[in-house]
């Protein structure tokens, strides 16, 4: 898949002189410099700290790199002190697949031996025969790659949660159904504030049964809750002395200890993800391209800062519309061999892009009369709904490209047309 070149505007490929190949590792790096012939100039070891930068920032300078000329380098990374190091100025910047690289090695060695520095001299090589085809870190402002941390640690922060509710429901199925009863019901389930203040008070059946109503009263206020509070008490106080299947007691109380080990670590997973959240809001909303992603039906705040994380803000990235596509997974890729034939999705793709464009066409389908007429014209040619979905996403997809590159806003009488260009389009 390419994307772009790894050349600046004032030099081209065939410019290059030198070639450097670093291999990552989490003490020390290896690293290799070699001339278009692919004569070895230069190999060194350094620490991963300050002064090992420095050292290899000095061994650069050393076969010419300089302000108008920069030494292109190749990494199996595209994060750490490293490579901050490393993007000074407009310096042609590769992060090498790990597996693209191993498929490089067996080039020059069909034996399968291994070694770093033999891993930083194939590096350097795939950037002298192959630059061409290996898309370059983006150039993204500091402000993007810092709502680009915010936007995955708050991701990260969610799915953390997730896995933390899934294993308080779990547990409860094993000795506490009636928590279940109580508040898997309700939105947020087992996360709202309400079910952990309640676990909290009451993490075993038998406590649950021996709350007074101002127990509950105070354990619903104390989450926040203000209306309706007397007939939830009333609601749970009748779930939790309820009939239901009980364990010994004994077993019941260690059970209950821990529970109340899962729910802290449970509210704390739950403020970490509303701490984040606040300041994604805050940092997104302050970035030009914001007021643009948020034009589109059914993105908010928090799935148009992961969007903005995944595809940054340098307009250079993509070639073009079908590439941010293709970067995203949403759109098809063929196979073909002899008379064979195969179109299916994407298997390489940006996950976390993927995995926020799947919640925007979703809930694109409420939001926007277009986009539910385009869903429901693919489900009529014989799409399930996932690929309805992924053809929807790959359509506002390809919007969010021309919008971002033209400077426009979002609008509806021009995104979705008449029914066979619809349908031209998204086949």
């Amino acid at each position: 898949m390419r994307l772009t070149t790894c050349a600046n505007d004032n030099r081209t490929e065939g410019s290059v002189t030198v070639f450097c190949g670093i291999d990552w590792a989490e003490s020390h790096h290896d690293a290799a410099l070699i001339d278009v012939t692919g004569q070895l100039l230069a190999k060194r070891r350094i620490s991963d700290d300050a002064a090992g930068y420095r050292l290899l920032l000095d061994l650069l300078a050393e076969h010419g790199d300089s302000p108008e000329q920069l030494i292109p380098v190749a990494i199996e990374t595209s994060r750490g002190l490293l490579v901050a190091a490393l993007r000074t100025g407009k310096r042609p910047l590769c992060a090498v697949n790990s597996l693209a690289a191993a498929r490089y090695r067996d080039r020059h060695a069909v034996s399968r031996k291994k070694s770093a520095p033999g891993d930083a001299l194939v590096l350097a090589n795939i950037l002298r025969t192959d630059m061409h085809a290996h898309r370059p870190l983006p150039s993204d402002t500091d402000q993007a790659r810092a709502i680009a941390v915010l936007a995955r640690a708050q991701q990260d922060a969610v799915w953390n949660r997730q896995q933390l509710v899934n294993q308080v429901r779990s547990l409860l199925r094993e000795y506490y159904p009636a928590a279940l009863e109580a508040f898997l019901g309700k939105q947020f389930g087992l996360a709202r504030a309400e079910a952990r203040a309640v676990l909290a008070a009451a993490p075993t059946p038998a406590r649950a049964a021996q709350l007074s109503l101002p127990q509950l009263r105070a354990a619903l206020k104390r989450a926040g809750r203000q209306r309706g509070i007397d007939t939830e008490v009333e609601r749970l106080r009748q779930v939790f002395r309820g009939e239901c299947a009980r364990r010994p007691s004994t077993v019941e109380d260690t059970m209950g200890h821990q529970l109340t080990s899962l729910m802290r670590q449970l509210d704390a997973a739950c403020l970490s993800a509303d701490e984040l959240a606040e300041a994604v809001e805050a940092s997104f909303r302050r970035h030009p391209d914001a007021e643009i992603i948020l034009s589109f039906p059914g993105i908010g705040v928090q799935l148009g800062a992961r969007v903005l994380a995944a595809i940054g803000d340098d307009r250079s990235s993509f070639a073009d519309a079908r590439a941010l596509k293709a970067y995203a997974g949403s759109a098809p890729i063929t196979r073909a061999s002899g008379k064979k034939r195969h179109v299916g999705r994407r298997f390489i793709k940006n996950n976390r892009l993927i995995t926020a464009g799947f919640r925007w066409a979703f809930s694109a389908l409420r939001a926007s009369p277009g986009a539910d007429a385009h869903y429901r014209r693919r489900r009529e040619r014989g799409d399930w709904h996932a690929q309805a979905q992924r053809r929807l996403l790959n359509r506002v997809i390809g919007q969010l490209y021309h919008c971002l590159q033209t400077r426009q806003l979002f609008d509806e009488d021009h995104a979705f047309t008449s029914s066979s260009t619809d349908l031209a389009v998204a086949a």
